[in-house]
């Protein structure tokens, strides 16, 4: 049973108002983030210094740690390493916020992200990780799969997508396939974001009344939400049958979205043996001109309108 909480109703309304206010900022890009904070922490209900403090530590670290994913994606595309890093947990768990942070500043040819669908007709058929074959890494890449294969273990065995039989075979094969592939070279590295129950509600609500970030809810997430104790079962049952030495789980505390984000691209980059790589100088070569080039006028018509 769900405890009552002690503190009064206008109290808890405050705090949710504030927690929203915080979710907003949160959905932007690190530097209109900065510039929106700066904004509201100079005003007359500014946020304590105790916060301002942590931002700028978050900021401060998050920057540092995406410069070491450079120089991560430097060292991967020179040895032909081949990195597979996997994202579960619960709906509004922070997984998207996480893998945002670690692409923002990569080469989109060499970390891709795979968001696999809902399976169609067809790949319904297939061998269960068929299609998730093709978005594996060649060498020099890295795949951030946001949801993967432990599908089967989660949505699809607690809202009933699959048999028994199914259910049991994919703890069976799963061990085998990424024993597989490991020893062809491939890393594999897997992270759960954990959050509480209070957690979750508060982000759904937060969901709900933003406009801009409805289109997350979607009727299986509300869905899971009434299935809170089934989802928990089909987690644990999932670390304890899939955590091998090949490819063991990781948890990562996400009830502070920040600290989880930090956290987990700190225990990333432990997890990989890169270094530094050394480029020559980049010299930008002089403008070449010629006598006989003549630019020509682009038609008004062509122009987009400078509204701003």
């Amino acid at each position: 049973m769900k405890e009552q909480d002690p503190r009064p109703e206008a109290e808890m309304l405050a705090e949710r108002q504030r927690r929203f206010e915080e979710d907003l900022i949160d959905a932007y890009d690190e530097e209109l983030e900065m510039e929106v904070d700066d904004r509201i922490i100079d005003g007359a209900e500014g946020f304590t210094l105790e916060h301002r403090e942590a931002r700028k530590m978050y900021f401060r670290e998050l920057f540092r740690l995406q410069g070491e994913l450079v120089k991560l994606q430097d060292w991967i595309v020179q040895t032909g390493h081949r990195l597979v890093v996997i994202f579960e947990g619960r709906d509004a768990a922070g997984k998207g916020g996480a893998i945002k942070r670690i692409t923002q500043r990569l080469n989109p040819r060499v970390c891709r992200v795979a968001a696999l669908p809902a399976p169609n007709n067809r790949e319904r058929t297939q061998w269960y990780f068929q299609r998730y074959v093709s978005h594996l890494p060649a060498g020099g890449e890295m795949v951030l799969f946001d949801r993967s294969w432990y599908n089967r273990a989660g949505v699809e065995r607690v809202m009933n997508f699959c048999s028994e039989e199914e259910y049991e075979e994919f703890f069976r094969s799963v061990p085998e396939f990424e024993k597989m592939l490991a020893r062809s070279g491939v890393q594999i590295l897997k992270y759960w974001f954990s959050i509480t129950d209070e957690e979750q509600e508060l982000r759904f609500q937060n969901r709900i009344r933003d406009p801009l970030k409805q289109w997350k809810l979607s009727p299986m997430d509300l869905e899971s939400r009434r299935r809170w104790e089934a989802y928990t079962l089909a987690k644990e049952v999932m670390l304890q049958r899939s955590h091998i030495p090949e490819a063991p789980w990781w948890v990562v505390q996400a009830v502070d979205k920040k600290r989880a984000r930090l956290n987990c691209i700190h225990h990333l980059l432990s997890q990989v043996p890169y270094h530094e790589i050394e480029h020559p100088r980049v010299e930008l070569p002089d403008r070449v001109y010629h006598d006989e080039y003549s630019r020509q006028p682009v038609p008004e018509s062509m122009i987009v309108p400078e509204v701003y």
